[in-house]
């Protein structure tokens, strides 16, 4: 299947227009991760639930902005803010749909799944800040190698809102050692990508034993001289919503994001806003 991602992601690339992307996703021209399309548009988790839960919902990013900064929520699947007109039904790579008591189901659209009453909720993503990563010449090895950015359950509880409680997901990015002061810097100038990272360093810390198996995504093993750096996720909203067993969820299928039209420029905190990053390093 990786292989299969891969392919499919160079086939038509690169991709720099977002609305071009979408329509690939749409026609099933593209199906890989997001991660490096479109450099410098910001990207967006979707989590789509029954309206009668999208109070609670919105409530729990309020009081967990850095794994899920709220970019939009919409009622109708089709959007007229971030990407106007463009169609959440389609518009990603993959998407994956759980009903209580039934496995989880992916596919490349879900217009078969989405019914009425239904609320979207787009959330920030770290793909976000890689383009200024890139920029700066810090290499993702993850963008090198064509493979879906690993992702871990972390033992920190979220801050809970009615029934959405659960752990903080966090994803990780093999950083030299050299380099991550300035990692640092450069992701907390976007709050709503998700910021500086929550830590960089022994990944015990975080309750994080073993990095070779992620939780989602692919390992790409550290080299000599990187230090594992690892920011808030947006699937933390997956996690938690599940604790909330909605009768009906859709979301993005992790690494497979919604690719908006705004400028991440557009986003960037302004110098001297905040004072020091908070990662905490081991």
């Amino acid at each position: 299947m990786v292989s299969d991602e891969r392919e499919s992601a160079s086939a038509d690339g690169p991709w720099l227009d977002p609305a071009a992307f979408r329509a690939a996703c749409r026609e099933g021209r593209f199906t890989g991760t997001t991660s490096g399309v479109c450099p410098g548009f910001a990207q967006a988790n979707l989590i789509v639930l029954p309206r009668s839960l999208a109070g609670g919902f919105r409530s729990f990013c309020e009081r967990n902005p850095r794994p899920c900064p709220l970019l939009a929520v919409s009622d109708d699947p089709v959007l007229d803010s971030l990407a106007p007109g463009a169609d959440l039904r389609t518009d990603l790579p993959r998407y994956r749909v759980s009903r209580t008591g039934t496995p989880d189901r992916e596919g490349r659209d879900v217009r078969d799944a989405w019914e009425p009453g239904l609320t979207a909720f787009l959330l920030g993503c770290s793909f976000g800040f890689e383009a200024g990563l890139v920029e700066a010449g810090i290499r993702l090895r993850h963008q090198d190698e064509g493979r879906v950015v690993p992702m871990y359950v972390t033992d920190r509880d979220c801050e809970p809102a009615g029934p959405f409680r659960g752990r903080l997901v966090v994803s990780m990015r093999p950083i030299p050692e050299s380099r991550v002061d300035e990692a640092i810097r450069i992701s907390d100038e976007q709050p709503l990508a998700h910021g500086a990272p929550v830590h960089a360093g022994d990944p015990a810390a975080v309750g994080i034993g073993d990095l070779t198996r992620p939780d989602w995504g692919e390992d790409g093993g550290l080299r000599r001289g990187e230090v594992p750096v690892f920011w808030a996720c947006g699937v933390t909203s997956q996690v938690v919503a599940r604790h909330a067993r909605p009768g009906l969820m859709i979301s993005h299928a992790p690494g497979f994001m919604f690719v908006t039209d705004v400028r991440v420029a557009e986003q960037k905190r302004r110098v001297g806003e905040r004072g020091t990053p908070d990662a905490r390093r081991s």
